[in-house]
Parts: C-alpha cells; structure tokens; sequence
C-alpha cells in the first residue's frame, strides 16, 4: 500500500474537468445547471453558536464534463447489441440496459491527440472536420499509438469559450471527427473517445452518425465538455486517465471529474 501511495504522490495531477455554474453552457436538448442555497448560515442556529448551510442543484446527465452511457443513443430502435429500446426504457426507472450505473470507475491508458496543436491554431473553427489523417498525423507527431482499451482524447481547443455560452454551444456548430475517423478509432477497440466540444462530433449533423457508430454499434463511451488545454500545453499526451460516474440507476449519462495522472 505504501508504494502504491508513494507512486501516486509522485504523479503530476491535471484535472480535466469543467467548472459548474449558473448559466453554464448546456447542449439545448438538455436541462440547463441550476444552483441555489436552500439554506443559508444564519437561518438555524445550534446551541452553541454552531450553523450550516446547503444548496440545491438540478441537472441533466449530459450537462458539464459527463460520459454518456451505452444507452444514450439507439438507431432503428434498437440499443446496442440489439435490444428494443421501447421494451427496455420507462420515466422512472430509465434504461434497463447499459445504463451509466453499470459503467466501472474507469482507470485507463489515456492519449491526448492535439488536433488544434497540430493545425497550428489555438482553437479550431467551426467548421473544422477532424479526419481520419489528422488522427494519424498526431499519433505520429506525438510518438504514440493507441491500443485497446484506452481513453482518447481529441483537443479541438474550444474549452476555452467554456465561460461564453453563446460561442461555446454556437447554435450546436462546432468541430469534430465524421463517420470515418470514428470508424479509425473504434477499428483500435478504445474504451472511450473524449473532445472539449459539446457533442464530441462534427455538427451541425441531424443524424449523428459518430454517436450511433461508437455508441449503439461499437459498443464505445463518449466523453464531453473536456478541458485539457493545461494537459496539452504540458505536452503529456500519455496519462493515466482515471473518472468515476454517478450510480445513477437507468441513467443515459453523468457527470464525471477526470483526472490525468502523469509519472
């Protein structure tokens, strides 16, 4: 044990994730983040002079740094590996199948891909398409490979309007991979693909075809809202990515706080 902590303490820590509050960004198919004190100090005052204070907060599960779960999405009605989403979802009780509750605290090979890096540009435009050669360019730029299992992370720089709503969600435009490059990853058997955007892939696309393709047939986790500008900055493309999700029973998503862990 006493190793074990000894290596950790000597790990440099990143924290990946994105601050919480009020009138944060929020993808618009999603509930907004709301906070209030419920109780403020003052209001109850213990013998003693003692007094607490708490809030109340309301979210949806794919608001903020979150993971989406197997069951976020379904094509033709069907989960992944084929299940009836209608006969396996109701208000209450949520998913019966791959549902985030089910998803382990994750402890993986994390690979950061600077895709803004290696564009020469802070943050991507809009309309930037990450494809299938800049995935293979950075790999090859940053002397990595990518096996199964890991956590990939694609930096497109737009963590950095995290505190302008308006330019970070612009109207559900923004850059990301298409069909192809999620193709590239998922041929590696990843665990799960990551960005700093809202939704991961390119869009505006109605279909989603990267959320059906790494969801529903690859059997893949995304992770969104990411913030890794001081990881890159660093250069540490190589981590140890370590996140837990919420138990949430029947959950489509929830909210994460990643670490990346460098020796």
């Amino acid at each position: 044990m006493n190793d074990l902590l000894d290596r950790v303490r000597q790990c440099r820590v990143f924290d990946l994730a994105q601050p919480y509050f009020v009138g944060m960004p929020h993808h618009p198919s999603h509930p907004p983040f709301l906070f209030s004190l419920s109780k403020k100090h003052g209001d109850f005052v213990a013998p003693g002079g003692a007094s607490s204070c708490a809030e109340t907060i309301t979210l949806g599960g794919h608001v903020g740094t979150h993971i989406d779960a197997l069951c976020h999405f379904s094509h033709c009605g069907k989960l992944h590996q084929g299940g009836e989403a209608a006969d396996l979802q109701s208000f209450g009780a949520g998913l019966q199948r791959f549902a985030v509750d089910t998803v382990a605290p994750i402890l993986r090979r994390g690979v950061l891909l600077d895709i803004a890096g290696l564009a020469g540009k802070e943050i991507l435009p809009a309309d930037f398409v990450i494809t299938q050669e800049h995935l293979e360019s950075a790999t090859a730029l940053q002397k990595v490979e990518i096996g199964a299992g890991d956590v990939v992370l694609l930096r497109t720089g737009w963590a950095r309007y995290w505190r302008d709503c308006r330019k970070f969600i612009s109207e559900v435009r923004g850059p990301g991979p298409r069909l192809e490059a999620a193709q590239w990853l998922s041929a590696r058997k990843i665990f799960a693909a990551g960005s700093d955007t809202v939704a991961f892939e390119f869009v505006p696309e109605a279909a989603m075809p990267v959320h059906v393709h790494l969801l529903v047939e690859s059997g893949i986790h995304i992770i969104e809202c990411l913030n890794m500008e001081e990881l890159a900055a660093e250069r540490g493309y190589e981590f140890l990515f370590v996140a837990t999700p919420l138990k949430i029973e029947g959950g489509t998503g929830s909210p994460i706080r990643p670490l990346a862990l460098i020796a």
